[in-house]
């Protein structure tokens, strides 16, 4: 099978992450599957949810919220804000995020904090809410780099690199890392979630009008791996990169990614 952009069956699409994109916050970073470009920042505040002071609950909190901006889809997306609800999709998806970073950070480290994790798709082509999750550990990990820098924690409560990465079958194939055609026409689609130490935090497989076999699954889940090894790698590498060079400039990081002078 030829794939739409020309990738291999069992290879990632082009993956990048652009450090400190959103100078305001503790930690950002785009995340770029492809064409799927997604802002994700981690803010620090210093308190915790009511309920956590209320029930004595000690340690800090992560919560992480997901939208999609307008413009990030080829007919403009209007903001949940306008139809006055979260619509399901985005509530899953932030749910996801929420859990899968709470599976690899050590709330207890943290201290009396909260990690507010903000995930904004700016552009979109598949694998939203598996590049959302894999830069929000990004992100975190700059964040929580930050405060053992500020002297406010002693170490990282990142224990672990978490990402996300699609599989599905398409004409009979087994394919990684989807994009949206693929997704769109696929007979089975499938999210792992898992660290790097290839534990689980969570599947998602469905069959679109169809059904799929152990086997198929297996084969899903051998490319799942092999991407999120690959993701976890590219983490790594993205955040000693980034905090050997917290001054640089944005902007100019946004300039070389497309190419400009």
């Amino acid at each position: 099978m030829s794939r739409p952009d020309g990738r291999a069956t069992d290879q990632m699409r082009p993956i990048k992450f652009i450090p400190h994109i959103a100078p305001n916050a503790t930690g950002s970073v785009l995340c770029c599957f492809g064409k799927t470009w997604v802002i994700c920042t981690a803010t620090i505040e210093e308190n915790v949810p009511r309920w956590m002071k209320e029930q004595n609950v000690s340690g800090g909190w992560l919560t992480a919220e997901y939208s999609m901006l307008p413009a990030s889809t080829h007919d403009r997306k209007a903001r949940d804000i306008s139809k006055g609800r979260l619509d399901g999709r985005s509530s899953e998806i932030q749910r996801l995020i929420g859990r899968s970073l709470r599976a690899v950070v050590d709330l207890k480290e943290l201290g009396q904090r909260t990690l507010c994790i903000d995930c904004d798709v700016l552009q979109a082509d598949g694998g939203t809410r598996t590049a959302s999750i894999t830069g929000a550990c990004v992100a975190s990990a700059l964040a929580f780099d930050k405060l053992v820098g500020a002297g406010k924690i002693k170490k990282t409560p990142l224990r672990r690199m978490v990402a996300a990465v699609s599989a599905g079958i398409c004409k009979d194939e087994a394919l990684l890392d989807l994009n949206y055609p693929e997704d769109k026409d696929a007979a089975v689609d499938a999210n792992f979630v898992m660290d790097e130490d290839g534990n689980f935090v969570e599947l998602q497989g469905s069959g679109e009008e169809s059904t799929y076999t152990s086997a198929q699954f297996n084969t899903l889940l051998a490319l799942g791996q092999k991407g999120i090894k690959e993701l976890c790698d590219l983490q790594r590498a993205a955040i000693r990169a980034a905090v050997e060079s917290a001054s640089t400039d944005a902007l100019q990081s946004l300039a070389t990614m497309f190419g400009k002078r």
